[in-house]
């Protein structure tokens, strides 16, 4: 960073555009424009109990505890802490691998991840073929962790949670949860079915959300004017990254949708190219 910054580029932090500056005096101040706020609008769990104290996006827990961890070591309290509590991490995805390894560093009580989705067979099935990405089941370090401390992967498959439990002064005490299973109908579409007999009942004090993400914020989008994709994601060809508004261009995750680091990198170097010729009328960048 500091490399960067002695190159020339300027970094504003702790900056929210459409509350600390408008996209308006963005517009007016540069020449050209390059969004690339990722795809950070959490999907959250709207159901009985969402307002419970206790229950957290997982962002929210993730990036308190990393900026506290870096500030004073989580000495300055400034964080959601985990210790001594039974954390429920809802969702399997690399996100949800981090709320859990997180936890166990923290000293939680006992932690549980929840997968609506099937575990993962052992070996490659016939339609995942070398040289495809392997979709076998596997450890990853945040349940390699929960499993060294606990003594087994924290992971339960076919699980949905039907609603939060709270305390006398609304805090969180448990969860409601059933298992479920997937069915193809008529048309071939996979639906959830619910198990009757299958409810559970899960001690918790605190509870991570870690589901994905529906798309980009939407407030810069509106005050652009920006035109969005099917899915919310903001409109521009990968080719040359341009949105509907003149010198307005994206890349990344905001663009494409919630994806890895690499497609950021390879966007990012791409829209920088893009707005080179713009501004210049031609590139040499790669």
């Amino acid at each position: 960073v500091d490399l960067m910054a002695e190159s020339g580029i300027n970094f504003v932090t702790n900056t929210e555009i459409g509350k600390d500056i408008s996209a308006e005096q963005l517009q007016d101040e540069f020449d050209a424009v390059v969004l690339c706020g990722g795809a950070t609008k959490a999907r959250d769990l709207l159901i009985e109990g969402r307002a419970s104290h206790g229950i957290h996006l997982a962002m929210d827990f993730l990036k308190a505890n990393t900026k506290s961890l870096l500030d004073s070591n989580l000495e300055d309290g400034n964080y959601i802490s985990a210790k001594g509590k039974d954390v429920i991490v809802i969702g399997g995805g690399d996100t949800g691998t981090d709320c859990v390894g997180t936890s166990v560093r923290h000293g939680c009580k006992s932690v549980t991840q929840l997968e609506i989705m099937q575990r993962a067979p052992d070996e490659r099935t016939e339609n995942n073929p070398w040289p495809e990405w392997p979709l076998v089941y596997k450890l990853d370090y945040g349940q390699e962790e929960a499993a060294a401390v606990f003594g087994d992967d924290p992971r339960e498959y076919l699980v949905s949670t039907k609603r939060f439990v709270s305390d006398d002064n609304g805090n969180l005490k448990e969860i409601h949860t059933i298992g479920v299973k997937w069915e193809k109908d008529a048309d071939g579409r996979m639906n959830l079915i619910e198990i009757e007999g299958s409810e559970k009942v899960l001690p918790a004090q605190l509870v991570l959300l870690a589901m994905g993400f529906t798309g980009p914020e939407k407030k810069i989008i509106r005050e652009l004017g920006l035109e969005t994709d099917p899915r919310g994601n903001v409109k521009a060809e990968h080719d040359d990254y341009r949105t509907n508004v003149e010198g307005v261009f994206t890349a990344g995750d905001m663009r494409r949708g919630q994806s890895l680091v690499v497609w950021a990198i390879n966007e990012g170097r791409g829209a920088a190219r893009e707005c080179d010729r713009y501004l210049m009328g031609d590139s040499s960048l790669p």
